[in-house]
């Protein structure tokens, strides 16, 4: 992927293979002396048992520009967050384990429950925003990082091009976007990248018309990525999504927010990998069924949001348009894997597009009944003007919980 291809208004940095990690770390290890960088790790505790983690803890050891990991611990009984806590002890750097099920921040939920502010439905969104208010509450980094901790090819220097551009104070942008190729075991993965977004930004734009919204969407070339870096004067104002549209959600945010030109996507590995989802053909509410829902919710609604009117009518012609598309798809996305020597099952990539196709009318339905529906968690700045005292009760949770388990 060694290129220099510009695709349209978001800025692609490539890694051409001429810079060093040892260069990179060097730079960013001057730039943090005054822009400080907190790493935000969203887990679950099932991880802690698997083969990634602890990898991506000797990875993280040889770097030193980190300010603060922040990790954010879900499924967890009290035993499970002492361990964890245990687990974490040997980062090199500064860090809390926020346990997100423990009596203290759950405390600290029913206060915002009380006020209608609590994230609707457990998952990575409601991890992510916990461990964000606990970085605006410490008020001492420039920049956040978040990245997955299910992966199993990480390395250091996965995250040093991931916040290199936020960090480097000639640089304009505000947000950075991972992406990288999804080859793994002989094979091309990424397949609801591959498979719903892309044909369906197509389909959108071919029946609703041009959107400049969908133009930037296209833009990223692995919209999915978990691994995302942003500047921390702009999440009091970001709102983060509960569903499984996380991903776009935050785009969609970056958007409304921010302008084009403020937002990048950078290249930050050739190697990834990490653990897959199940189709789950016979369960709509797990695995990729679910998040091919959440996904096209995410994408009717902020469409509606500027404008666009749907009906029954409409999300048929979606359907027919991307079924096309996404077939078409499938014979180029086979070509490139024969050509490189990788396995794809066009009757299971099949099957997937049929599911996908059958899931962009439920969830189109699913937004016509209920067309109010909110997931997005409240932003902070929100929280902040509700309950002025909830962040200081936060970090005094954290700090009390650590004490207590270390």
């Amino acid at each position: 992927m060694a290129d220099f291809h510009q695709g349209g208004r978001v800025a692609t940095l490539h890694n051409l293979r001429l810079n060093t990690a040892e260069d990179l770390n060097r730079e960013l290890n001057a730039f943090a002396t005054s822009r400080k960088i907190t790493l935000i790790l969203p887990s679950l505790f099932s991880e802690l048992e698997g083969d990634a983690l602890p990898n991506i803890i000797d990875e993280l050891n040889k770097v030193d520009f980190i300010h603060r990991i922040v990790i954010g611990l879900d499924r967890a009984t009290a035993e499970q967050y002492r361990y964890a806590c245990q687990f974490f002890s040997k980062l090199k750097a500064d860090h809390v384990v926020l346990w997100n099920d423990g009596p203290r921040l759950s405390t600290v939920d029913k206060r915002l429950q009380a006020l209608d502010l609590s994230p609707s439905e457990p998952g990575k969104g409601r991890n992510v925003w916990f461990c964000l208010g606990y970085t605006i509450a410490r008020a001492d980094s420039a920049v956040i990082a978040v990245h997955d901790c299910d992966v199993v090819t990480y390395t250091a220097e996965m995250l040093a091009r991931l916040v290199y551009p936020v960090v480097n104070p000639t640089f304009p942008y505000q947000m950075s976007k991972g992406f990288y190729p999804r080859v793994a075991d002989g094979k091309l993965n990424g397949r609801v990248t591959r498979l719903l977004v892309t044909p369906m930004i197509h389909a959108l734009a071919k029946v609703l018309g041009p959107r400049e919204y969908l133009d930037f969407l296209a833009d990223f070339r692995y919209p999915l990525a978990g691994e995302f870096a942003m500047r921390t004067s702009i999440l009091p104002d970001m709102r983060i999504p509960s569903d499984w549209g996380l991903e776009i959600g935050l785009l969609s945010e970056a958007w409304r927010n921010l302008s084009p030109r403020a937002v990048c996507q950078v290249e930050i590995s050739d190697r990834y990998d990490h653990k897959h989802q199940d189709l789950s053909e016979e369960d709509a509410n797990a695995g990729l069924s679910r998040m091919s829902v959440d996904i096209c919710k995410a994408l009717y609604r902020k469409l509606a949001a500027d404008g666009t009117v749907f009906s029954e009518e409409i999300f048929r012609s979606i359907k027919a348009t991307y079924y096309r598309g996404a077939l078409d798809l499938i014979e180029t996305y086979f070509n490139d894997a024969r050509m490189n020597g990788l396995h794809v099952d066009r009757h299971i990539e099949e099957k997937a597009v049929e599911l996908f196709a059958n899931n962009i009318i439920h969830a189109g339905n699913v937004f016509l009944d209920n067309p109010m529906e909110t997931p997005f968690i409240p932003n902070w700045s929100r929280v902040h003007a509700a309950d002025p005292d909830i962040i200081a009760s936060m970090t005094r949770a954290v700090a009390e919980d650590m004490e207590e388990y270390k």
